[in-house]
């Protein structure tokens, strides 16, 4: 059974009879096995396994952890354990109450809170500084909603954000009106998932005897106060202060540090055995990461006993050296391909390692850049493909005509409203049999100069224009042609759209759907637009090869997804596991170029850390915009325990590009890998200046 397998500190945790308990389980410490332990403990004692509640930060954890409960209680017993993310969990709950949720990813809810954005304009308030851009206030807000718990968005923008004063009462207002229609259309993003699911528990008896949280160190303060509003009768809470590395997405370390304050009589157990690091390279770890301060004491012992490698510091006199160096040592290297790491902190350091990579015919997998599921091209199809079965998807259309030049999500957000009333609710009807009865079916603007809002809709435009495009006289008498800002390319756009879902009506296998869109005109419009943009030069010429490539890149994905959509015979399975279940899948074989963050979690028996330079890493940039030294020393402990055997660190000390001087990272002088020397000094106190 799984107790049996445990050491005396995983046994202990795992019986625990207080009520709330929190482990520290540092890097390699067994905190899955505990956790297992745990939930076996649970139903050896009587406790149903719908009663349990298991919150990870991935869905592929979760299913770990219950597939190892599986091989002792069956599959039956081991199904019934609610298991999942904090917003799988909560979509369960509110899908189950309430059918008509439809849960939206970021980018599409993006689109729509840029359809609001775009009717704003700030130049009449004179100011000196330029406003948010509507990209990157959704972040704010998406952040607010995550970390304020109490204070309007008005105000806390005020306060976070002083010299964006002038513009929080137009923000807050862009805000209201983005709910507004979310509430509408019945979308919910995953913050809202969150929010809901929270009012829900303060109202409804939930039925767990038990929630075990996973990675507790990286729950923000909206987490934490849904954990609060379950108020489970017991408390299972394993993480590790020393890999917090989600403050950029609102993660509170406080919440982990504060624990045994907020529940006096809770029990703090340390596991303290490492199982999967050599002597040497937890040993470095540890003298870096001891310069964070100390929340829970804690001292790892090693387990494996035989010989082992130091880890070794690579230094190269300029930065491309390091890359094809690095590259070489792998192609000669006798550790398996899928058993090496190289974890970067920034992206443009991984492009280097990929090119090298690929210049000696060595095959790599990316994490922690753009996936298969969140290119440009796949999420194309799968909006064509949630249209189809739910025509109320107004976020799905704006995405799409956002393609067709000239239209912005406003533009779009028009045409999809003017449709539906030229359909009487219905889209699809407004496009094929409208109501031409309605001569203007195109929404008067709203006027508030205090807002931002203006009127700056014109006259209706003449259908006349488009009768050399050689469109379906029927299509030519829908008044949606009269939109005064449609081009005859965007009118072509539109009359593609129309071929291409009169051309779907009907087909029910998932596979000949996606054929279909990836062979319609619209999808090579789309594709043609993508690979002119990818191949675009600075001086607006485009490279044809890069073109071709690209063009071939997206076919290659279309063969994928076809082949992804053929075990599916029902439209809503097949969408809600591209959607919901893209991101825990990764793609290609070799060696594993990875994020620090992308690295969490995972172990090989060969890592190399690249780019170990001030300023890279740790990323001073990033610290200005509200990171800290403590964090980027969190993120180098990640990546240095995730390093079984072999460990090599590595910096450059010059780029011939940027003609740049480096001086080695802060975390190769604590290591003592690099003698503290002036530069050293120096880095010391700016940090001691920054602290008074």
């Amino acid at each position: 059974m799984p107790l049996s397998r445990l050491n005396e500190e995983q046994y202990v945790a795992a019986t625990s009879k207080e009520l709330q308990n929190l482990i520290i389980a540092s890097a390699g410490t067994g905190k899955t096995s505990t956790i297992v332990g745990r939930i076996a403990h649970l139903l050896e004692n009587g406790v149903e396994p719908s009663q349990i509640l298991l919150l990870t930060f991935t869905n592929k954890s979760a299913a770990e952890m219950v597939s190892r409960v599986a091989e002792f209680f069956g599959k039956d017993i081991a199904s019934k354990i609610d298991a999942g993310t904090f917003h799988a969990v909560s979509y369960r709950w509110l899908k189950k109450h309430d059918k008509k949720v439809v849960l939206k990813q970021q980018r599409e809810l993006k689109t729509l809170f840029r359809s609001v954005y775009e009717k704003r304009s700030f130049g009449h308030l004179g100011a000196e500084i330029t406003p948010y851009g509507g990209n990157y206030l959704y972040d704010v807000y998406s952040f607010y909603q995550n970390t304020e718990l109490n204070t309007h968005f008005e105000d806390w923008i005020k306060f976070k954000y002083p010299e964006h004063e002038l513009f929080a009462m137009i923000y807050a207002d862009i805000v209201d009106e983005f709910e507004a229609l979310k509430r509408e259309y019945g979308f919910v993003n995953f913050n809202d998932l969150l929010l809901n699911f929270r009012e829900m528990c303060k109202t409804k008896e939930l039925g767990y005897k038990e929630v075990l949280v996973d990675e507790y160190q990286d729950t923000n303060a909206l987490q934490g106060t849904l954990i609060d509003a379950m108020n489970p009768p017991s408390l299972f809470c394993v993480g590790d202060y020393d890999q917090s590395i989600y403050a950029f997405n609102g993660a509170d370390i406080s919440i982990i540090g504060s624990f045994s304050t907020k529940f006096p009589s809770a029990k703090v157990h340390t596991l303290t055995k490492n199982y999967r690091s050599t002597v040497p390279i937890l040993s470095l770890a540890t003298k870096v990461i001891e310069h964070n301060e100390r929340i829970y004491p804690k001292k790892l012992e090693v387990t494996r006993v035989h010989d082992s490698h130091p880890p070794r510091l690579l230094a190269y006199d300029e930065l491309f050296d390091q890359y094809h160096d690095i590259a070489f040592k792998i192609s000669n290297t006798q550790t398996p391909r899928d058993e090496i790491a190289v974890i970067f902190r920034n992206n443009s350091s991984a492009d280097g390692i990929e090119v090298g990579l690929r210049e000696l015919g060595i095959t790599c997998k990316r994490k922690g850049g753009t996936s298969f599921f969140d290119s440009r091209e796949v999420k194309a199809v799968l909006d064509f493909y949630t249209l189809l079965i739910n025509e109320s998807d107004m976020m799905a259309f704006i995405h799409l005509f956002e393609f067709a030049r000239g239209v912005g999500s406003a533009v779009a957000k028009e045409l999809y409203l003017a449709l539906k009333m030229l359909g009487h609710g219905s889209v699809f009807y407004g496009l094929y049999a409208p109501d031409e009865s309605i001569s203007n079916p195109f929404e008067k603007r709203k006027l508030n100069q205090q807002l931002g809002l203006f009127d700056d809709f014109l006259e209706l435009g003449s259908v006349g224009k488009f009768a050399k495009c050689g469109f379906e006289d029927k299509f030519m008498r829908n008044p949606i042609l009269k939109h005064p800002k449609l081009t005859k390319e965007n009118a072509t756009f539109l009359h593609d759209f129309y071929l291409l879902y009169r051309d779907l009506k009907g087909v029910r296998e998932p596979r000949v759907i996606v054929a279909k869109i990836a062979k319609s005109e619209i999808y090579k419009y789309i594709a043609e637009y993508l690979s002119n943009r990818r191949a675009l030069l600075k001086d607006g010429t485009i490279d044809e090869k890069q073109k071709a490539d690209s063009l071939s890149n997206i076919a290659r994905k279309m063969v994928l997804l076809e082949e992804l959509s053929k075990p599916y015979s029902e439209h809503e399975r097949f969408l809600n596991a591209m959607i919901l279940g893209s991101s825990d899948l990764t793609q290609g074989e070799g060696v594993n170029l990875l994020s620090v963050h992308a690295s969490k979690g995972l172990e090989y028996k060969e890592v190399y850390i690249v780019d170990l330079m001030d300023g890279r890493f740790p990323n001073r940039k990033l610290m200005q915009r509200g990171g800290s030294l403590d964090e980027e020393r969190r993120l180098f402990y990640v990546a240095v325990t995730r390093a079984k055997d072999i460990l090599y660190l590595s910096y450059a000390k010059y780029d011939k590009i940027k003609k740049l001087n480096f001086v080695p990272s802060q975390f190769l002088y604590e290591a003592s890998l690099v003698p503290k020397d002036e530069a050293y000094r120096e880095m010391v106190l700016k940090e001691e200046s920054k602290e008074e």
